[in-house]
């Protein structure tokens, strides 16, 4: 059976750059490689295809004679000769490094230093607190470097040994058919050393758990869902890597007068029904003291009023928001006869004049004749009786 075109095989032109031929081959081997196509005869035998074709085009002088002779040009200057063209080994660490894990492929270079893990503490302030700002003590568990070995994990007078597996490479290679990949050593999980003595205050781990108290200054302003970071307060880093850092999580209580929406507060007012007719003053809290709120009369139900700069002072300007005031007309509870005749006679009074005391009534109700006459022509038309 004849051999198919190379160029076909890969699925480029002739004209392909190095790059377009790594990339054509990695396609190909991702889809066909037999790890990925157990007991597939057929997947092997295009892998094997694609892996032939590529060897000879990325090879500048095997190409050459390829493209002058075709195969039996290929043949003349054999398969095993040297390449100068892209290096085969490097595709074929990219291509493992997808199909075995980040590891695959790659190289180790002897004990790796690890950055400590990041922590996160979750703070809970009141209103009050996260509007004026505040410095607390945190206490948080972490791990630091262990003082006995100084972070080597191993006792003190010794040292890690070089690990026997890997030789203090960190990684192994493995046979697999006809390819050879690079994996993680089990033995010392790619540190490159191996702890035979441990150190008897972090047993080999190199850091120890300790609690530690923590100043954290809260700035004014802050909200749920603001972080704050402390560089550095994470936990202890591995064979002398970088601590992580500390996020100190805020979270503010709900409050029993305000809510909150970015800088502003919101907040119920009630007021008498005779307060909202005829008008007057209320006192109205906020977080600076007591305000006098003035009612105009005839004030209806949900009317806000707008108290410039009583709400929060933003934690990222000089900028400062509103306290909204929603007023709540109440109904009259508890009546006792007398009230009960007082309000009675005062229905009366306005029903005489009209709809001029209840404006809004009257045009509702008029819309609701409306829209009920016009349901009852769509459902039954024009009868006469």
């Amino acid at each position: 059976m004849s051999k198919r075109d190379y160029y076909e095989v890969l699925g480029v032109q002739k004209n392909a750059s190095e790059d377009d031929l790594k990339k054509a081959f990695r396609r190909l081997a991702m889809k066909y490689h037999p790890d990925r196509n157990p007991d597939n005869a057929e997947a092997e035998a295009k892998f094997k295809e694609a892996k032939e074709a590529y060897e000879v085009l990325a090879d500048q002088n095997k190409r050459s004679a390829y493209d002058q002779f075709g195969h039996a040009g290929v043949d003349q200057v054999g398969m095993g000769g040297a390449r100068s063209g892209a290096g085969f080994g490097d595709i074929f660490e990219d291509i493992f490094g997808n199909i075995f894990g980040e590891n695959g492929g790659r190289r180790g270079g002897g004990t790796r230093a690890y950055r400590g893990s990041d922590l996160q503490y979750n703070l809970e302030l009141t209103l009050e607190e996260a509007v004026v700002g505040k410095e607390v003590d945190i206490r948080i568990p972490a791990m630091k470097t262990c003082e006995t070995c100084s972070g080597t994990g191993a006792k003190k007078g010794s040292y890690p040994q070089t690990c026997s597996t890997c030789h203090g490479q960190g990684q192994v290679r493995i046979q697999q058919g006809f390819f050879s990949i690079q994996q993680t050593c089990p033995q010392c999980h790619g540190n490159g050393k191996v702890i035979t003595d441990p150190c008897q205050t972090c047993h080999g781990q190199g850091r120890v758990e300790e609690n530690k108290t923590l100043s954290v200054k809260i700035p004014a302003g802050v909200d749920t869902g603001d972080r704050i970071r402390l560089s550095g307060e994470g936990e202890a880093g591995l064979n002398g890597g970088p601590a992580g850092d500390l996020y100190v999580q805020i979270f503010v209580k709900e409050h029993e007068l305000f809510t909150r929406d970015g800088d502003n507060l919101f907040c119920n007012v009630p007021i008498r029904f005779t307060t909202a007719a005829l008008g007057g003053e209320m006192e109205v809290p906020t977080l600076e003291g007591k305000v006098t709120l003035k009612i105009p009369a005839e004030t209806q139900t949900g009317k806000k009023f707008r108290l410039r700069n009583k709400g929060v002072k933003s934690v990222r300007s000089a900028s400062v928001g509103d306290l909204v005031c929603t007023v709540i007309v109440e109904t009259p509870v508890n009546l006792n006869t007398r009230q009960r005749e007082l309000l009675a006679e005062l229905d009366k009074t306005m029903s005489e004049g009209g709809n001029r005391h209840s404006p809004r009534e009257h045009s509702w109700l008029d819309k609701a004749k409306g829209f009920i006459d016009d349901v009852k022509h769509d459902l039954f038309g024009d009868k006469n009786d």
